[in-house]
């Protein structure tokens, strides 16, 4: 179970020469048009502050050129910022001295990437233990962890395999596995599941959510669809031009969008399928309960408003654990809380 959690303060990027210079005029409201115009350089991060709790899915969210590949490279230093610090462990990583940052990114992260990053004269297995090789592990022992990892992601038999030999999904479960068997306590995770088609992409997101489950590994995740980014994320930010729009939970975001670009991101999402019922509760009523269908606290609106049409009621009772209940949903709060801000007249 990871206990890291990643800290980033007042980072900023910027591409060009001589650019430390120019972080106080952004911090002064420069804009990334005026500092390419007058300077020509290039903002990639702007003022980012983040709080990545500890064994979650911390997703980042954005269109290209929004700066969310930039900023998951910041976190194990392949790309050097400008200004600010990114604290794990209670060390700053920026300021870490080679041999360090070298052993920090062996042992401590591991990265999953978009085309998948296998060596293709290398087998299943080959791929899957090419980290623990470069750790100097055992060879025999490299192999028990890495056949245990690739029966875990669903490839026990295609171990000598080679990756021209494998669908799109199945070489990224090869990267997966090849990034969970260094057992790094952070996960990097670079739109990992873009190039996949959609029913093996949900398929991958499936399969993260139930190791997640288990592993519990602070993992960084970088998306620009944002249904994957409401199913995956524990917490969500959302970036544009290398600044931070919003960042919150799925209920955050979609009932309370920052502004008129959020809103535009949100407005054809399945709200019912990522809305839950807590967030939509009401108090309970003194009388009157007893008749009413029975919804676990977690449940999404979609769940909620078939089992009260089920039991032909208007509401619903939230349970918690232990079966207790802690609050009422009815089918008006439901269609309220489905309703985009933008048709409600509701303010953004």
């Amino acid at each position: 179970m990871s206990n890291t959690s990643i800290e980033i303060r007042n980072l900023y990027k910027i591409f060009g020469k001589s650019t430390r210079q120019y972080v106080e005029a952004v911090r002064n409201g420069m804009s990334k048009a005026e500092l390419a115009r007058t300077h020509g350089a290039i903002l990639g991060l702007n003022d980012i502050n983040i709080s990545m709790a500890a064994g979650k899915i911390q997703v980042v969210m954005g269109l290209s050129g929004s700066g969310k590949s930039t900023l998951i490279r910041h976190i194990n230093r392949l790309i050097e910022p400008t200004s600010g610090s990114i604290i794990i462990d209670g060390r700053n990583v920026l300021d870490m001295p080679e041999a360090d940052l070298r052993e920090f990114r062996r042992s401590q992260t591991a990265m999953v990437f978009q085309r998948f990053g296998l060596l293709p004269h290398r087998s299943v297995i080959d791929n899957v233990i090419f980290g623990l090789e470069v750790r100097g592990l055992d060879r025999l022992k490299a192999r028990e962890t890495g056949m245990r990892w690739i029966e875990r992601v669903g490839l026990g038999g295609f171990e000598h395999r080679y990756p021209d030999e494998l669908s799109g999904g199945m070489q990224q479960r090869v990267g997966l596995a090849r990034a969970l068997s260094n057992n790094a306590s952070i996960l990097l995770m670079d739109e990992a599941y873009s190039a996949l088609d959609p029913l093996i992409r949900t398929d991958m997101q499936t399969m993260l959510l139930d190791l997640q489950t288990e592993l519990k590994k602070t993992i960084v995740f970088i998306t620009h669809d944002l249904d994957e980014a409401l199913r995956l994320g524990d917490n969500i930010v959302i970036l544009r031009d290398g600044s931070i729009v919003q960042q919150g939970d799925a209920q955050d975001i979609l009932l309370r969008p920052a502004d008129d670009y959020i809103q535009r991101f949100i407005k054809d999402v399945n709200r019912a399928r990522f809305i839950t019922v807590d967030a939509v509760m009401e108090a309970l009523p003194a009388t009157g309960l007893k008749s009413l269908p029975r919804l676990k606290s977690g449940a999404t609106l979609e769940t909620a408003a078939l089992e009260i049409a089920r039991a032909s009621q208007d509401s619903g009772l939230v349970v918690n654990g232990r079966d207790e209940p802690v609050g009422l949903v009815t089918l008006r709060s439901i269609t309220a809380a489905l309703a985009s801000p933008a048709d409600s007249g509701a303010p953004a």
